[in-house]
């Protein structure tokens, strides 16, 4: 598995959780402190982002890290 595919896989899997939970993008980006615009390109895979934003989401989420990836 590349980068950019698990960048994507990693994407995916905060879009599934998030929409599990009945929370909106927008809701999700304002949450975890991060832009909405930047939390799509997340969802979408475009962004490499850091370890630090990883566990941001994963906060605003209320799961493990483990859960994304």
């Amino acid at each position: 598995m590349t980068t950019d595919d698990r960048m994507i896989a990693f994407g995916k899997r905060v879009r599934e959780v998030r929409k599990g939970k009945g929370i909106s993008q927008e809701r999700l980006a304002e949450m975890a402190g991060i832009d909405r615009s930047y939390m799509g390109n997340i969802e979408r895979g475009e962004k490499n982002i850091t370890l630090k934003k990883a566990y941001e989401i994963c906060d605003a989420l209320e799961i493990e890290i483990q859960d994304l990836i």
